[in-house]
């Protein structure tokens, strides 16, 4: 069951490629939204605050301040609606769920940019994730 799990998730980050991205980061999500008979995108950017890895079921959560109210909103990781996410910063934050922002208004609610090293360090680990994937999609296409 997870084997076949593994295979539904690396064919949907084939298609589409989810960046690396943790709680504490800026993240624009560029999804589908269907008004009648249109389609359209619409960008929602906002603090990542939570991640939920559940292999296919995978979540997470953005937070945003729109005209003064916070605004949360779940996407689920995989879901066809999803056209992009990309990352616009990246903070530095020490807890894994940042439901603690939700009482914090102004510049209590601020998170620290992360370091460039550690940036670049993020990156260079993404770049050879998705070369051993290509290189596992090379392998199992060829041996069909």
């Amino acid at each position: 069951m997870e084997q076949i799990e593994a295979e539904n998730v690396a064919k949907l980050t084939a298609e589409r490629p989810v960046p690396e991205f943790r709680p504490g980061d800026t993240v624009r999500v560029n999804y589908k939204v269907v008004e009648g008979t249109r389609e359209r995108v619409q960008a929602y950017e906002g603090v990542c605050i939570a991640r939920k890895s559940a292999g296919i079921n995978s979540s997470f959560t953005v937070r945003k301040i729109s005209s003064g109210e916070g605004v949360e909103r779940v996407f689920p990781l995989y879901s066809p609606n999803i056209d992009s996410i990309e990352v616009v910063r990246m903070g530095r934050v020490r807890r894994a769920k940042l439901y603690y922002l939700r009482e914090r208004r102004g510049k209590s609610a601020r998170i620290t940019e992360r370091s460039r090293a550690s940036r670049n360090a993020l990156e260079a680990k993404a770049a050879a994730r998705a070369e051993a994937a290509a290189q596992a999609r090379n392998d199992s296409a060829a041996a069909d």
